[in-house]
C-alpha cells in the first residue's frame, strides 16, 4: 500500500473542507459587518501549506511506511484542530476576520491559550513530515511557519485589542 498517498490525500481533503467552511464563515461574518485585517499575508499561508504537502509528496518514497507513533500523534492533533473549530463555530475562519460586536471566545481551548489553532497547525507542520522520516521538511517548514505565525499573531492581537 502506498501510505504516503493515502495520508496526503486525507490531509488535503481535510484542508479543502476547512477552506470551504472558512470561506462560508468569512462571507457570513463580512455580511454581518465584520472586517478583514492583514489580508496581505494570507496567500503566504496558502503557499506554505500547499508547498509543505507537495514537498512531502515529492521527496518521500512511495513505498515508505509511516512511523506509527508520529502518525498517531498527527491524528491526535486533529482532535485539537476539531476542538478549536467547534469552539469558534461560525467565527472560525482561516483569515483574520473581526466582528466588533462579538465577544471574544474564552471557552474550549481558548481558556488555556490565546492562539490554540496556531499551536496545533505548527505541531502538524512538524509532525507529519516526521511520520515519513522527512526531518528537513519538518525543520524548514516549521521555521517558515513560525515566522508567518509570529507576523499573523501581531496583526491579530492588534485587531482584537479593542475587544479585550
Amino acid at each position: 500500500m502506498m501510505w504516503i498517498w493515502v495520508v496526503l490525500a486525507a490531509v488535503a481533503a481535510q484542508r479543502l473542507w476547512e477552506l470551504r467552511l472558512a470561506d462560508r464563515n468569512t462571507k457570513r461574518l463580512l455580511a454581518e459587518g465584520a472586517v478583514e485585517v492583514g489580508a496581505g499575508h494570507y496567500p503566504l499561508f496558502i503557499l506554505l501549506h500547499a508547498s509543505w504537502l507537495a514537498a512531502i509528496a515529492i521527496v518521500t518514497p512511495w513505498t515508505m511506511v509511516p512511523n506509527l507513533w508520529w502518525l498517531g500523534l498527527y491524528i491526535v492533533l486533529q482532535f485539537g484542530r476539531l476542538w478549536v473549530i467547534a469552539t469558534l463555530g461560525r467565527f472560525w475562519t482561516t483569515r483574520i476576520i473581526t466582528l466588533p460586536s462579538a465577544p471574544l471566545v474564552r471557552r474550549g481551548p481558548y481558556r488555556f491559550l490565546r492562539h490554540p489553532n496556531y499551536l496545533v497547525a505548527s505541531l502538524e507542520i512538524a509532525v507529519l513530515p516526521l511520520a515519513f522520516g522527512q526531518v528537513w521538511i519538518a525543520l524548514v517548514w516549521s521555521v517558515a511557519n513560525a515566522l508567518l505565525v509570529g507576523w499573523r499573531i501581531r496583526i491579530e492581537d492588534r485587531a482584537l485589542r479593542e475587544r479585550r
